[in-house]
């Protein structure tokens, strides 16, 4: 029965209640979790669509939990001591700064037939992450808590997703921590006013005066990716008012809003603004580092809180591993987790065995003042600063010392097993190539054996939609959106080429990696060895003309790691301490490499795929910003989106077009041959542990039903 059960109420978001104690055993102190409150149980959960409920595996019937848990911290810890400004945050009676964060699990009912492992998710943005069927089935348990305390849309505290509430920075004496912050406007038009946006959420720092004369507000008429700018004009303080204005609200001066701009004579569509202005009140954001953590450690050793509250996932046998995850933003979040030394719970324990960052080849810039969690890596974004590598490796270019991401785990002995994966679109716009080659790009930076990587070639963030129809002249899919704060949209059609059958291999592997020590695959990602890695020249890459791009393109087209100068209280290792310089002064840019392509314009080295090792046309990391009603970024890398140029069906079709690369008929032949190819690239892939059988036959089933040269 379906059961949603309130046990006392209490204040908090929502229909809040209070779990009831369980255990009278006395409350565990190594917990840093205090108190945990249930504010709703479903139990069972999944229904089925003709009534009832799922049944999962040998695990029976799953439940979910949502609730918040109460932790505190001691500042004085070396644990918690790299926070950045915790002991400016405010202390309670024992000395300790405290935080609230979000928790959502999904269990069995019966914990005696859990597998034991627990995946513990970073929700991306504060949306709540469940865990999937197939990990249900094997009798996984899920938990997913918050982490990004800025309170901006989404990670504001709410009834479905997942928050955490960190202090604010106060200076000893009680007065606002105060300093200079940036904020964009990007391709808006029109007299109204403009939110100020980071990716999609708003900017969580406010002014301290709504006076403009104390800010600096300017427009630019173009930007290069290396942040080159042209035409930029400063705005006079009487034309613009921290406002709202037109629509509902009066025209300029607008009624006051600390996160809205009102420019008295609109906006053009065709110019960037940006403000910098001084800002008050800095959350303490490092806390959703420890947060994460002591959430994670509570719920793998704890029995109860403070209180009595019993930890749900105790009864039956526990959690004996957990393996932490995070996709994109969410697993840039683990690899800074990792490098401040967040492993290991305030009692010296380990609290993850295994560590899962997908699609993210940067640390989070998050633990320093005024950070904008929400940032990928647009102008100005911090995030590319210090280690992005496993083994201490000298960082000649920008003077800094031989460091790792694992430096604070190895000398603890915390460090868990590591997978990392990543597509073409986290090379060309996330800047990810210094990860495996350093800022010199000179020399491949070796693996300690606790981690593995694996790439997977020509894909776009987080993989395509998958399918063979999807790939064909007159059914591709449309042009994607331009990731980010409006950045603009797609001129190629979308990538379809998919990560789907790549993740659930490397899941199988990483289970059983962490359950039963047997190691996945050996590592697979272009290198300097293997020739594979390559200048991002089109000369260097082996990268034809292709219809539909410009001849220029993809030369010189990569996002570049910038090497920013934040002034003298930044700590460019750690990426904390306190940026002073707004923006930041570009010293340098970073040389990136990128992997050598085939004749069709696909990638070389990585794992086997099977649409790319069959392929229906060239499959790309990045795509072209169109014009259009948002053209401040047109002609240049669409952010982080894929592209997708299908091959012609006959050689008489390439021909006309100019197409140097083989058409379907040529390089196929019939249906039946296409389908001899994809089950030939499909047997390659399982045989090399990268593809699961299961999935295999469904490629081949889909394949076969296809209408590739019907």
């Amino acid at each position: 029965m379906r059961t949603c059960k309130p046990l006392a109420a209490a204040a908090g978001v929502g229909a809040v209640v209070v779990m009831a104690a369980l255990f009278a055993a006395p409350p565990a102190a190594q917990a840093r979790v205090t108190k945990i409150v249930i504010d709703k149980k479903v139990s069972p959960a999944f229904p089925l669509k003709d009534g009832g409920f799922q049944s999962f595996g040998a695990a029976g019937q799953y439940e979910t939990i949502a609730g918040r848990a109460y932790g505190e911290l001691d500042p004085a810890d070396p644990r918690n001591a790299v926070i950045q400004d915790i002991q400016l945050a405010p202390k309670n009676a024992g000395g300790k700064v405290e935080y609230v964060a979000a928790f959502f699990l999904v269990k069995p009912i019966d914990m005696s037939k859990a597998s034991g492992l627990l995946w513990h998710d970073v929700p991306n943005r504060g949306r709540r992450v469940v865990i999937p069927g197939t990990e249900r089935n094997a009798g996984d348990v899920g938990l997913s808590s918050g982490w990004q305390g800025d309170n901006a849309g989404n990670t504001a505290p709410g009834a479905d997703n997942d928050w955490v509430t960190v202090p604010v920075a106060k200076n000893p004496d009680g007065s606002p921590v105060t300093g200079q912050v940036l904020g964009r406007i990007v391709n808006r038009s029109g007299a109204n006013s403009q939110p100020l946006i980071v990716q999609t959420n708003p900017l969580p720092y406010k002014p301290v005066t709504r006076d403009t004369s104390k800010a600096t507000l300017v427009s630019r008429t173009h930007e290069t990716i290396e942040g080159v700018v042209s035409g930029e004009r400063t705005i006079p303080a009487t034309d613009w008012a921290w406002a709202k204005c037109g629509g509902e609200h009066p025209p300029f001066p607008g009624t006051p809003d600390d996160n809205h701009i009102c420019l008295k004579n609109g906006f053009d569509p065709k110019l960037l603004y940006q403000v910098v202005f001084t800002a008050k009140d800095p959350y303490v954001l490092g806390v959703g580092f420890a947060a994460f953590r002591d959430v994670g450690t509570f719920f793998k050793y704890a029995k109860q809180d403070d209180a009595g509250t019993a930890n749900p996932l105790m009864d039956g046998g526990g959690i004996r591993w957990t393996i932490s995850r995070g996709r994109s933003q969410s697993g840039n979040f683990l690899r800074g987790f990792l490098h401040l030394g967040f492993n290991q719970d305030e009692a010296g324990k380990q609290v993850y065995d295994g560590a899962w960052p997908i699609i993210a080849g940067r640390r989070i810039g998050m633990n320093f003042r005024w950070a904008q969690p929400d940032g990928v890596l647009e102008l100005y974004q911090a995030g590319s600063e210090g280690p992005q590598w496993w083994v201490p490796w000298p960082d000649k270019v920008r003077g800094l010392p031989a460091r790792s991401i694992l430096d604070r785990c190895n000398a603890n002995k915390t460090c868990p097993k590591v997978i990392e994966h990543f597509g073409s679109a986290e090379v060309w716009g996330l800047k990810l190539t210094p990860e495996w080659v350093g800022t010199s790009a000179d020399a491949d930076i070796p693996l300690p054996p606790n981690v593995r990587r694996y790439y997977i070639p020509s894909t776009a963030h987080g993989g395509g939609t998958g399918g063979f129809n999807t790939s064909l002249a007159g059914s591709t899919l449309p042009p994607p959106d331009c990731p980010g704060n409006n950045y603009g949209a797609a001129l190629l059609n979308a990538n379809p080429l998919p990560h789907t059958q790549t993740y659930n291999a490397l899941r199988f592997h990483f289970r059983n990696w962490v359950m039963q020590d047997v190691a996945p695959p050996p590592s697979r990602y272009p290198t300097l060895a293997d020739k594979h890695l390559v200048d991002a020249t089109k000369e260097a890459m082996g990268f034809q003309a292709l219809p539909g791009l410009p001849p220029t393109i993809p030369g010189k087209f990569i996002n570049p790691v910038l090497d920013y100068d934040f002034g003298s209280q930044f700590n460019y290792s750690d990426a904390s301490g306190v940026p002073t310089v707004a923006p930041p002064k570009i010293k340098r840019v970073i040389r990136m490499l990128v992997p050598r392509v085939n004749a069709d314009g696909n990638e070389l080295g990585g794992v086997p795929v099977v649409l790319h090792d069959a392929p229906l046309g060239t499959y790309l990391g990045w795509n072209i910003t169109a014009g259009g009603e948002r053209p401040f970024h047109a002609g240049q890398i669409c952010n982080y989106a894929g592209g997708m140029i299908p091959f012609a069906k006959t050689q008489a079709e390439r021909m006309a077009n100019n197409d140097p690369r083989l058409s379907l008929e040529e390089r196929y032949g019939t249906h039946e041959g296409y389908i001899n190819t994809v089950r030939a690239a499909a047997q390659i892939a399982v045989i090399q542990g990268f593809l699961l059988q299961a999935d295999a036959d469904n490629l081949i089933k889909q394949a076969t039903e296809s209408n590739v040269l019907r």
